[in-house]
């Protein structure tokens, strides 16, 4: 049995909990939350206990991992302190806001000798994996353009219920560190390393926030093929994101965990199958105008893939590494808008925040 700690009871907690809920050989021990009432309410709804300090949840022999759901900005330290307490760490993307924290996380857990993963449970989607699965088989032939959108709809509201909301020193950026990441994780993950990225952002539709609202990127691939990268919270009402992938052979269209289009130049048998499985339309929203309308079966079965790991003494498949480099090409997006220059990659350091 795998204890489970929630650090954080924010709204993606309950993801969490959901998730653990239904996984065999897993439990939620409890949780912690600096503010007492917020973690009675959560253990009201989901059981567990609250503990009354970091230190406390940390030291309880039951608990064997520890999933770190506070603001994007203020996970290094607790994530550090887990895995010098043994503890085995999960933490909601993004892995931090810098690759200086991404990194302190990382080190500390290799030395600790705990696993590591990244909350990007839209890997584990059927129809990406489908389409990871077509590109390592080398369908696609020679890929040529890789391009993501995320454009959905985030009320004024929303940026005002939490102070962090909005900021670069505890969401890291706006609708591509806090939104899109899931998608430009997608991208890499497909694609492969990016070297090079020009962009523009700019904050359009909402007010008293630091970061932006409305996002492109042009990039360009270690394997020669462009692409581009759209976010923002401004389109209202929400569309559903969507990723689209070409070569000389192949095209493939997602559209959240729907297949828009599925066509190679040499069919398979499997190939019809394929698009009549992943033809049914999106009925949950995903996330597009309400951040609470999705489903947590994509942390139940991240969750299970990195207890496999615990097991097995494997790697999950979106560990420390993985989640660092979302944020490094969103950290080059940010630098490229700055600048006004093309920027390079992978990145020498912490490039300045963009209102420096």
């Amino acid at each position: 049995m795998h204890g489970f700690g929630i650090v954080g009871t924010g709204m993606i907690s309950n993801f969490h909990a959901n998730a653990i809920a239904e996984i065999d050989g897993a439990k939620l021990i409890g949780c912690y939350n600096r503010t007492p009432e917020k973690a009675a309410k959560f253990v009201e709804e989901h059981g567990g206990e609250a503990f009354d300090s970091l230190e406390a949840l940390l030291a309880d022999d039951r608990i064997t991992a520890v999933c770190i759901n506070t603001p994007s900005g203020a996970r290094r330290d607790i994530a550090v302190a887990a895995a010098e307490a043994g503890k085995h760490v999960v933490v909601e993307k993004p892995l931090e806001v810098t690759l200086e924290r991404c990194d302190a996380i990382i080190d500390a857990c290799d030395k600790a000798g705990v696993k590591l993963c990244t909350i990007m449970q839209s890997r584990f989607s059927v129809a990406n994996v489908a389409l990871k699965q077509a590109v390592d088989a080398g369908r696609f032939g020679k890929l040529t353009l890789g391009d993501t959108y995320v454009k959905w709809w985030r009320s004024q509201e929303y940026y005002d219920s939490g102070g962090w909301r909005g900021t670069y020193e505890l969401d890291g950026g706006g609708a591509f560190m806090n939104q899109a990441i899931h998608n430009v994780d997608l991208l890499l993950w497909f694609m492969g390393d990016v070297t090079e990225v020009s962009a523009v952002t700019g904050t359009l539709a909402h007010e008293r926030i630091e970061v932006e609202d409305t996002a492109v990127a042009a990039v360009r691939f270690a394997n020669g093929a462009l692409g581009t990268l759209e976010a923002t919270t401004a389109a209202w009402p929400g569309l559903l994101k969507k990723t689209e992938l070409h070569g000389t052979t192949g095209t493939a269209i997602v559209e959240q965990d729907s297949l828009l289009m599925w066509k190679f130049a040499e069919e398979t048998d499997a190939d019809e199958q394929i698009r009549q499985r992943f033809a049914a339309p999106d009925t949950i929203g995903g996330g597009a105008a309400d951040p609470k309308a999705i489903s947590h079966a994509g942390h139940r079965d991240q969750l299970k893939d990195f207890l496999q790991a615990i097991d097995s003494g494997g790697e999950p498949l979106v560990d420390g590494r993985e989640g660092r480099k979302s944020v490094e090409l969103i950290l080059a997006i940010y630098e490229s808008q700055r600048t006004g220059q093309r920027v390079e990659l992978p990145l020498t350091q912490d490039p300045p925040r963009p209102n420096a």
